[in-house]
């Protein structure tokens, strides 16, 4: 049997294939490195091409890559924040799963229409199903497990004291601008990068505004008044310390604002968003008298508190009659204080007509009636004023018929009234100490002195007692206009405002609370507004640095014996005239 064997390769035949295979890897290594390089040609001919043709980011791009900045209380109290929040969306096409049991899981999960969300996973493209939602709600969703719901880190605007202050804050557009309030306002400050996360602080006390906010709501629910205003003012810098308006809104959800009612003559009331101290303008009756009474004493024409005028029968002039509520007991001649004191509108009138037109409708274009208030908000609203004070314009307008202005001008005009006499522009802004906004003087400080004894004596023997909160040396004036209307002035609504300052020694602050048509047993000023002076500054006294101190007070002395009082006359029964 003869055994075939396998002849061996020679050397030549293995140093050839060894050749071959070489060669093949080379080929395999330079395609790959061509395509890789073709790839990164690609990726950087893209590249140039964007930057040398795309057109230059906007300024909504620009303004959306930088954290909008916080908004704090003069004590650094976070009033407006931006947090982390997610964006829940789908992509319809890429769904894998059951339409309608997803819908109904969501829906579950976010609180939400079912049907609404089932026509998003219906449609053909990318919705957002849920906007600033928590960490929480996207761990649950994304528990789901379907590819096509997608999530994205996006801003969110918070506002952490719910509504309070909201009528100051204001809240952002679905663009992330202002929209309203102070938020509008600083828009820019607060998307400034170079500011680098800095809050910006306003003048608003938190712990001041929450008290306002608080018996302010009260006394509106109470009374079933269409609305109500109040603001507190700094009487040395003209800084906000609280603002309030009713009814309101939660910035946080401004879409579920309730909508504006209607009365019942079908005509639409101010909404949440309409802010009465800073638009409204009203007619705010013998809140004006003071500033008359200033007038009449800085310019000569009144030079003794003694001095009396005729408050016997009503006034007659060009077919008008000006009367007083009064009892038999005050027709009769008042002095200075007793004008005050009573709330006389005759004595009132007599005085603006001595005064003159000039010099009164002077006085009230240098507390600044005649012109929107200069503030910080985007809502401001126009004054009512006369453009000639005739003899009956400067009698009326004396105690404050026929000219109309915000809430927010007459706490300026009583800051000067007892300042010292200067009259300074309110601000939203927190002053830094000696940095105050240059005031104009409009009284002498003789005149402020002379004023701030009167205005106490409004409230310990007049129309006022009710806002006496105990120890605060409370000053004020009370004022109850009848609510203006297309055919003249209702009697069956009114505008009661109490505006007052304390403490009268050394004044700090004016106080102002203004109620739209309470429907009170008695709707005048001294029982609806005056109340609510008192237990606010009972409240927030203390938090502003002002303590108690019944050992102390204004020195009234030399106008107490003027003061006449008919035998058992009881001042509690006083109200104010309009």
């Amino acid at each position: 049997m003869t055994e075939t064997l396998a002849r061996p390769l020679s050397p030549r035949r293995l140093t050839d294939d060894r050749g071959v295979n070489r060669a093949t890897a080379q080929k395999r290594l330079m395609i790959m490195m061509l395509l890789y390089g073709g790839a990164v040609c690609l990726v950087l001919s893209k590249l140039a091409f964007f930057a040398m043709f795309a057109g230059p980011a906007s300024a909504t791009t620009i303004g959306a890559r930088v954290a909008r900045g916080d908004i704090v209380d003069r004590n650094g109290a976070p009033l407006a924040r931006t947090i982390d929040a997610w964006a829940i969306g789908v992509h319809p096409d890429e769904l894998l799963g059951d339409k309608r049991d997803i819908a109904q899981r969501l829906a579950g999960i976010l609180g939400l229409d079912e049907s609404k969300i089932y026509g998003q996973l219906s449609a053909k493209n990318f919705s957002y199903i849920e906007r600033d939602a928590s960490a929480s709600l996207v761990t649950e969703v994304n528990a789901i497990g379907e590819p096509a719901l997608v999530f994205e880190r996006e801003p969110q605007r918070l506002y952490p004291q719910s509504e309070l202050a909201a009528p100051v804050l204001g809240f952002l557009d679905m663009g992330g601008k202002g929209a309203s309030g102070m938020e509008r306002a600083l828009d820019g400050q607060l998307t400034d990068p170079t500011r680098s996360g800095q809050p910006v602080a306003l003048s608003i006390d938190v712990r001041a505004q929450s008290a306002l906010e608080n018996e302010l709501g009260q006394q509106v629910t109470a009374l079933k008044a269409k609305g109500g205003a109040g603001v507190v003012l700094d009487v040395k810098t003209g800084e906000v310390m609280a603002l309030a308006s009713f009814p309101t809104f939660n910035p946080n959800n401004p879409g579920m604002a309730p909508k504006p009612e209607v009365d019942s003559n079908g005509k639409q009331l101010p909404g949440p968003f309409y802010n009465r101290v800073t638009t409204a303008a009203y007619e705010l009756g013998s809140t004006f008298k003071p500033i008359t009474v200033a007038a009449a004493i800085d310019s000569g024409t009144v030079t003794s508190m003694a001095r009396r005028f005729d408050a016997t029968v009503p006034l007659a002039i060009d077919r008008f009659l000006i009367h007083d509520d009064r009892g038999d007991e005050q027709r009769r001649w008042l002095n200075i204080p007793e004008t005050l004191i009573y709330s006389s509108n005759i004595a009132t009138a007599r005085i603006a007509d001595e005064l003159g037109g000039d010099k009164l409708s002077h006085m009230f274009r240098l507390m600044g009636f005649d012109q929107p208030m200069p503030f910080e908000l985007p809502a401001r609203g126009r004054t009512l004023f006369p453009q000639k004070f005739s003899r009956i314009t400067t009698m009326t307008s004396a105690y404050g018929h026929g000219v109309a202005v915000t809430p927010l001008h007459l706490a300026a005009a009583y800051a000067a009234l007892v300042n010292g006499g200067v009259w300074h522009p309110a601000t939203l802004m927190k002053v830094q100490p000696g940095q105050a906004i240059p005031g104009r003087r409009v009284i002498s400080q003789s005149t402020s002195d002379r004023m701030r004894q009167l205005l106490r004596l409004v409230v310990l023997q007049g129309t006022g007692k009710k806002a006496d909160a105990a120890g605060f040396r409370v000053g004020g004036k009370t004022g109850t206009a009848e609510v203006a209307t297309g055919g003249g002035y209702s009697k069956k609504a009114n505008v009661s405002t109490f505006a007052a300052a304390f403490p009268m020694d050394a004044p700090r602050y004016v106080v102002i609370v203004m109620l739209d048509s309470p429907n009170g047993a008695v709707n005048t000023a001294a029982y609806t507004a005056a109340p609510v002076v008192d237990r606010f500054i009972l409240r927030a006294g203390p938090m502003l640095g002002v303590m108690p101190d019944a050992s102390r007070d204004i020195d009234v002395s030399d106008l107490l014996p003027l003061i006449w009082r008919a035998p058992g006359a009881n001042p509690q029964n006083m109200t104010d005239s309009q």
